[in-house]
Order: structure tokens, then sequence, then C-alpha cells
């Protein structure tokens, strides 16, 4: 792997790490579903402006429009709806952890529900995340935890994998930016009447809310697809997806940084478990000779 594809990578999982803490910040200041449907409204616009001027065009097979319905309202409006809604009453860094134990969920459905072969060494790092996320949740039960919101956070990553497995050998045709514009939009149509309906307009504004929301519009919306379509050209779509190991920490990092948000042991190790677990279940996807050339390549 060289210095680029590293750098890129590492762009990536920064910049998705920190959409929790960005997004913790806008829904401590506005209702969360308004604020996310107009957030996809704006992020999809600019994104399809930017697929137009690429010259990229609408017109997707029946096979790209379900997908792109299905990972539209399954991660931007469920998976990112329900951590919105549950980022009022849960931390930044609990949602980043809960959030990136995705891969290893990935996984899992695939055995159970694609009879997709598991070496050893991802069944040992499945395990390894259980244990993870366990040790988390043991140390933080005694500072008291909302257990509404982190259901959300679950019932949102559970979403993010269907999303994902949604996918599966479906392509873009060239028309990438289009594409995922088009989701942020499908994601912002089946996020406004729940918005309207529930919520409220009350908003608390501020430098920081302004910053925030620009910040998750532009960076871990527009900036990050980008960077991770170039990583993913360069080195393949298994390779890129190690890079997640890194979120654990960094959500936690980045968390802990800007919020404020506390740290204890059982954090740290339960982080360290989750994030070996993820690199182990996405380095036994590799085959045994692009293994040993992930070094090199």
């Amino acid at each position: 792997m060289d210095i680029r594809a590293l750098l890129m990578g590492l762009a990536f999982a920064v910049m998705w790490s920190s959409a929790f803490t960005s997004a913790r910040i806008i829904v401590a200041a506005a209702p969360p579903l308004s604020a996310l449907a107009l957030r996809f409204l704006l992020s999809g616009l600019l994104a399809v402006a930017i697929a137009l001027i690429l010259r990229q065009n609408w017109r997707l097979t029946r096979a790209q429009w379900r997908a792109t319905i299905i990972f539209g309202v399954c991660q931007n409006a469920l998976y990112l709806g329900l951590n919105f809604v549950a980022m009022q009453t849960v931390q930044a860094s609990l949602a980043a952890i809960i959030a990136s134990t995705m891969p290893l969920l990935v996984a899992l459905a695939g055995w159970l529900f694609f009879r997709d072969k598991l070496r050893p060494q991802a069944v040992a790092g499945l395990f390894a995340g259980v244990l993870g996320v366990a040790l988390i949740m043991g140390g933080r039960m005694s500072a008291g935890l909302d257990w509404q919101g982190v259901a959300l956070c679950v019932g949102g990553v559970i979403a993010l994998t269907v999303a994902t497995l949604s996918l599966r050998g479906a392509t873009s045709g060239g028309n990438f930016m289009m594409v995922v514009g088009l989701q942020m939009l499908v994601g912002s149509a089946a996020l406004w009447p729940f918005a309207l309906t529930l919520e409220e307009v009350a908003v608390r504004w501020s430098w920081q809310l302004v910053a925030a929301f620009a910040y998750t519009t532009l960076v871990p919306g527009l900036a990050a697809t980008f960077v991770w379509v170039l990583l993913v050209n360069r080195i393949g779509a298994v390779r890129a997806a190690t890079f997640h190991f890194l979120n654990p920490f960094l959500g936690v990092a980045i968390a802990a940084l800007l919020l404020g948000e506390g740290l204890h042991l059982l954090d740290l190790v339960g982080v360290m478990v989750i994030a070996a677990s993820i690199l182990a279940v996405q380095l036994a996807k590799l085959s045994p000779q692009n293994s040993k050339k992930f070094g090199d390549s």
C-alpha cells in the first residue's frame, strides 16, 4: 500500500468518525430529524449538481434504482435518523463505537443469509467484537445509560448493515456521484414527513451550530464520499475497508477532544478489542496471495 493510499484511508476514517461529534453538536441545538432532512436536501442537490458538471446522468437501470432507494432509506433515513435522535441522550463516542461494528455485522449477516464462508480468523474477530462491546457497555452502566438511545443506535447500525448488503453486486454504471446525490435526496424525502409531524422547529442559533451543520453537510457527506471512491479505485474495496478498524479509536478520540466526553479504562480496552476484531475480519477477506501483498501494493 503506497503512501497516497494510506493518507486517503486515514483521511476517510477521520471524516467518517468525526460525523458523530458534529451530529452531537447539531442535535443539542436543533430538532434532529429536521436538521438531517435539510442536510440531505442540500448535500443531495450539491452532489447532483457536481454529477451534472461531470456529465453524469440519472438514467439508471431498475436494479440501480432499487439499490439507490434501499440505500437512501436504510442508511440515510434510518441509520443516520436513528443516530441523530439517539445522540440527544447518548454520547457521540458511544454512538460511534456502536456504528463502527458495522463491518462485523456485515460479515455475520453474509454468513447467516448469503452462506459466505468465514475463515477462523474472521470467526475469532466476530467473538472479539462482541467482547469489546460488552466491555464498553459494562463499564458505562455504572455511570448510567439511556437504553432507549442505545437501542436506537443498535437499530441504526442494523439498518446500515442492510444498506451495505443491498449493494452486493451493484454498480453505479459510471454515475457514482449522481447515485450518491439521489440517495441523499431519497433520505431527505423519507425524513421530512416524520420531521414535520413529530418535531417543533425550535433552534438555538450559534456559530457552533452553523459550523457543525456546514461541516457535516460538506465533509462527511460529500468529501468523504470522494475520498472513498478514490481509495477503492486505487486499492480495491476489501483493502479499503480495513481502514474501518480506525473508526472506534477516532470516534472516541474526537468526541473527547472536541466535546470533553470522559474516557474510562474499559472504554479504551473495549475500543482496542473492537478495532482488532474489525481488522481481523477485514483481513480474513483477503486471499492469502493478496494478503501477502497487502503492504506492498
